[in-house]
């Protein structure tokens, strides 16, 4: 065993880790351990610390040496705080910009706003909504998910709400026995055509008289979401309903599938859906994740866009079509969607898996399905549409259905809206 040194003392230990460290943070491996080896036998640190001193040289170090407690100040400057040395890349002209994208999509994630912004951006520089310069528009198009949501970190505070609600559905009758189940697990269609759909009431909480309700419909593989507002819950508006917003949709219905109520499950439209060689389906009972993807736009579309307040008059249920007549064109062709492609266990914890970002537009067009007039009708409807002009109307409308409801001498009053006055 070699005979160790005589160890340096205080001033000999800083001069020798000053010079040492320049030239181990420039060395490369094999270099590095003989430069370490000096460097221990010189001051008789321990190998692991002397390491991570040469490493971290120029910070304040306190080592405990056998009892003796010795303080190393190297001579780099503190960094001051609130003093960033590498210069902002998304600037606050592109975050303005970004702010106004992002209330003019109603306020999406990053994950969802990110690859549509290649869509969006020109949409808007056509529509002059927007006045760009190079510069910001590649950094726009560059943008990550991540970014955008560090960036909207303080306007996301602004406008989240959450609401929660209880449903009121009654049981259907006897004709449920005849109309087969489906779960959430065996949608595997990879055609557009079949459809979930579902009731949300307008009772604003008091389930008292006749109210409004939303009928919802949504196709499980492209997203395309068509709303219409009826009487009541009754079987004859609810059949109504289904039959106007059975026109609307820009492909023919293969398949539908309701919950267990009795305004879904009734002779009358099980033999409509046998006349016009439609599948009908239904839920299990208490099990709402069967109409998962009906469910997430009560809330996504209908809730933010309706509220949660009461509405039973002719004046405001005239509204509230009118409103969705404006919030089908925003949604289908403006609003970019994530679909969930795989989800694996792995003991307690569940990983999904999702796809692109995109609208339910864009969907249809890369469907193959889907016939090409079809495909030319919703290219021709999609250079006709302002996004900014049809947010401004549906944000006017939703004023005007919230002013209308909080008129009438209701004992229910609340703001409810999530985005009452979010962008005009």
């Amino acid at each position: 065993m070699r005979k160790r040194e005589k160890v340096l003392d205080m001033e000999g230990r800083y001069k020798l880790g000053k010079i040492m460290a320049v030239r181990y943070k420039k060395a490369r491996k094999k270099e590095r351990g003989e430069i370490l080896e000096r460097f221990t036998e010189a001051t008789g640190y321990n190998r692991c610390y002397a390491g991570w001193l040469l490493r971290n040289w120029g910070r304040k170090v306190v080592i405990y040496n056998k009892g003796e407690r010795i303080v190393f100040i190297g001579e780099r400057k503190e960094r001051q705080k609130g003093i960033r040395k590498r210069p902002i890349y998304y600037d606050k002209k592109v975050l303005d910009v970004l702010k106004h994208i992002w209330l003019v999509l109603d306020c999406p994630c990053g994950k969802r706003l990110a690859p549509y912004l290649r869509e969006v951006v020109p949409v808007l520089e056509r529509e002059e909504e927007i006045v760009v310069g190079r510069e910001i528009r590649e950094k726009l198009l560059s943008i990550s998910a991540s970014s955008i949501d560090r960036m909207l970190k303080e306007e996301k505070k602004i406008w989240e709400i959450k609401k929660k609600r209880k449903g009121y559905t009654k049981p259907g009758g006897l004709v449920k026995s005849q109309i087969p189940i489906r779960t959430f697990s065996e949608w595997n269609e990879k055609a557009p055509g079949f459809v979930e759909m579902d009731l949300v009431d307008h009772s604003g909480g008091v389930e008292r008289g006749i109210f409004a309700q939303t009928l919802d419909m949504t196709d499980v593989f492209t997203g395309w979401t068509e709303t219409i507002a009826v009487e009541n819950k009754s079987q004859h508006y609810v059949f109504i309903g289904i039959d106007k917003l059975r026109a609307r949709f820009p492909f023919p219905l293969l398949g539908i599938d309701s919950d267990n109520g009795s305004e879904f499950i009734n002779n009358h439209l099980q033999k409509y859906c046998e006349k016009y060689r439609i599948t009908f389906t239904r839920a299990r009972p208490y099990k709402k994740n069967d109409s998962c993807y009906v469910e997430q736009k009560n809330y996504s579309v209908v809730r933010k866009a309706a509220g949660y307040l009461r509405y039973e008059t002719e004046a405001e249920l005239e509204l509230m079509n009118l409103l969705y007549t404006k919030l089908r064109l925003y949604t289908n062709f403006f609003q970019p969607q994530m679909k969930c492609r795989e989800k694996t266990r792995i003991g307690s914890k569940i990983i999904k898996r999702y796809d692109k970002a995109k609208t339910p537009y864009q969907r249809i067009l890369e469907c193959n399905s889907v016939d090409k007039k079809i495909k030319q009708n919703l290219k021709n409807l999609y250079k006709s549409l302002n996004p900014v002009s049809l947010k401004r109307e549906i944000v006017h409308l939703q004023d005007k259905l919230y002013n209308m409801a909080m008129e009438k001498p209701f004992y229910h009053r609340k703001k409810v809206f999530k985005n009452e006055t979010a962008y005009k």
